[in-house]
């Protein structure tokens, strides 16, 4: 039996592949057989998956299981037919299982090794580099998601030896992490976007401009502020590595990198037009299919199977978290949409649609303190959403879904428990809680920002 075990934790990405395909051909050929399999499925895989899971997702998943099947006791709803509400939530766990490719490319065509040359070059001053270190996170991230945060934190760490270490730690949690969350507040590849214009209803295409503006707004300012706050701390550099750094070949790069992005997007777009499927999905069937298009046209075939193949394995056999989350949360929504608690909970959120600005600073607020208890703000996208969906027809959608984006990324920079800060706490060997503090300021003015452009659109 314990071999048996030991066998499957390291083969896991098995089952849960078989289960997604399962997923995709329902999604194209529905069968309400293979749709209750799936459901039951779904109940194996948390099973499964809640050894593996860290301590807050296991915490997370106990809570939304028992109170989602208490929903259902309430409700009267036979125990029977649980799995049918099982995998309302499975096309999130498709999307993550398909993001690796899409780092690989990236990986495979050394884009990623070319922008991490921006640091290495001649800058003066500290001020300089924080702007071109943001610059360099900040265009990685669009493509390789949170992978750029070690990219990037690896890069300074080896670059600012010379630097005191408390001002060194500072500067590489304040500039990545910040980078990092500004630049996924429109990137079609973030989760937390995908699950937004799904939820919302609304076209990635009529959101992205209002994000990308926050986007800029937010980044300049950090731009500005991190200049000044560094500027007086001078560098010492290699004189020839200037000389070994291609710009103009640099800038290439980047003219690619955009162009790729650009294509993706026009064909998520296209895809999901003619298929009639949601952005979630449309996003999940191009990854694969625009990666390998990519990895041939840039003759890098070879390194990407190598790379492509080895990063799934380890990105999917390590998926216990988000499968025990989003499985569990189906069984939380699924409860609460048949029992009058819901009704409940929108009161508060009704009492208050003459006051939208008010609901606006509320769901800041929610995700602010979600963060520093240490609640995934998947978590807590997935419970509000359940509650604040009818007020879409009261309040403009988009101005929610600008919120929501922004106020929940922004908890990347302080979330304490969450998977970024730890991160950099292990690369600076830094207290979560500092970080957390040194970067609060920074939250609070990217949250504001949000619920400015949002409260502009209402």
């Amino acid at each position: 039996m314990g071999t048996f075990s030991s066998w499957m934790d390291g083969h896991i990405y098995i089952l849960y592949a078989l289960t997604f395909s399962f997923y995709m051909y329902t999604i194209f050929f529905p069968n309400e057989i293979i749709q209750y399999f799936l459901g039951v499925m779904a109940i194996i895989l948390v099973f499964v998956s809640f050894k593996k899971a860290s301590k807050l997702f296991k915490i997370l998943c106990i809570i939304f299981s028992l109170t989602g099947l208490l929903f259902f006791m309430y409700a009267e709803i036979p125990i029977v037919h649980i799995p049918l509400y099982m995998s309302s939530n499975m096309s999130l766990l498709v999307l993550l299982t398909v993001l690796p490719f899409m780092t690989s490319v990236v990986h495979a065509g050394r884009f990623d090794r070319r922008l991490n040359e921006l640091i290495k070059g001649k800058v003066g001053n500290l001020g300089n580099l924080y702007i071109r270190s943001s610059m360099t996170t900040y265009l990685l991230t669009v493509f390789i998601n949170i992978s750029a945060l070690t990219l990037s934190q690896e890069v300074l760490h080896s670059s600012l030896q010379n630097i005191p270490q408390k001002i060194r730690k500072v500067f590489i949690s304040r500039t990545t992490l910040r980078a990092l969350a500004v630049a996924l507040i429109w990137s079609p590849t973030e989760i937390i976007v995908a699950i937004t214009v799904d939820s919302t209803g609304i076209s990635y295409l009529s959101l992205i401009p209002w994000l990308l503006l926050c986007s800029f707004i937010v980044i300049s300012f950090d731009w500005f502020i991190g200049k000044q706050r560094f500027r007086s701390i001078t560098i010492d550099y290699d004189e020839g590595i200037d000389q070994r750094i291609n710009f103009k070949k640099l800038t290439v790069q980047i003219i690619k990198l955009v162009m790729a992005l650009a294509i993706f997007l026009i064909v998520v777009v296209l895809i999901g037009s003619m298929l009639h499927l949601s952005f979630i999905l449309s996003v999940s069937l191009v990854i694969p299919v625009f990666s390998i298009c990519w990895a041939l046209f840039l003759k890098r075939w070879k390194s990407f199977r190598v790379i492509g193949l080895r990063n799934w394995l380890e990105r999917t056999n390590k998926m216990q978290n988000f499968v025990v989350l989003f499985l569990s949360l189906s069984l939380f929504s699924g409860g609460l949409k048949e029992t009058s608690f819901q009704d409940v909970l929108k009161q508060p959120f009704f009492a208050f649609s003459d006051y939208p600005l008010m609901i606006l600073i509320f769901i800041q607020a929610v995700f602010l303190l979600g963060g520093l208890i240490g609640v995934h703000a998947i978590a807590t996208i997935g419970v509000l959403f359940e509650v604040i969906q009818p007020l879409n027809g009261v309040i403009n959608p988009i101005s929610i879904a600008i919120v929501v984006i922004t106020s929940a990324l922004a908890t990347a920079t302080v979330g304490a428990y969450g998977v970024t800060v730890t991160m950099t706490s292990a690369a600076t060997q830094q207290n979560p809680y500092r970080i957390t503090l040194n970067n609060l300021p920074f939250s609070l003015l990217f949250g504001a920002i949000g619920i400015s452009i949002g409260y502009i659109l209402l």
